[in-house]
């Protein structure tokens, strides 16, 4: 297959933070406002993964993801770091700090209709400094479940009818290396 020459995307619909466009007969969405998206693959000092629950309008139900959020998208921190986000997204949502913060993953989450590329962090030596939940009317709740229950507690979570994100996935195994590599040193 020869290589597509973009063209210019035209805009079919905008709000306040997406934007819809068109582009070689592709619909998609752009963040036209953002610098960036971070995920946090975050663990306790005794070794609990912290995940966070929140309810998720477009998919109409509650979603078991990690602590995550927009780079730049607070009004004069246009070009906020990657970096200081995933520790600001991390505190706000969850009242948690890290000792350690290293970006590990970079992708796209949906390539078929978003511009989004997402950057895990993983976090490590996390400590609760604040009850978290989230900004406005965000009401995030935070779970921090063992590597060692994750399974059960997922499969409990969805029989509550939550639905789980796929990145969960992803962080748990960038963890689950982690501890086979340190297994085998």
């Amino acid at each position: 297959m020869a290589d597509q020459i973009p063209s210019e995307p035209r805009i079919l619909a905008e709000g306040a933070h997406l934007r819809m466009v068109v582009s070689n007969g592709w619909e998609y969405v752009l963040r036209p406002k953002i610098s960036g998206i971070v995920v946090i693959v975050g663990t306790t000092n005794h070794g609990g993964l912290v995940l966070v629950t929140q309810w998720r309008e477009p998919v109409g139900a509650q979603v078991v993801e990690w602590p995550a959020g927009l780079a730049g998208d607070v009004p004069g921190s246009e070009t906020e770091a990657l970096e200081a986000a995933a520790r600001r997204e991390l505190f706000e949502e969850t009242g948690f700090t890290a000792a350690s913060m290293k970006a590990v993953m970079i992708g796209p989450p949906s390539p078929g209709i978003s511009n989004e590329i997402v950057t895990f962090y993983r976090a490590r030596g996390m400590v609760r400094t604040a009850p978290g939940g989230g900004r406005g009317a965000e009401r995030i709740r935070t779970h921090v479940v063992p590597m060692s229950w994750l399974a059960d507690w997922l499969e409990m979570m969805r029989g509550k009818g939550y639905l789980v994100d796929p990145k969960v996935y992803a962080g748990a195994y960038i963890v689950r290396q982690e501890m086979d590599l340190w297994i085998h040193d």
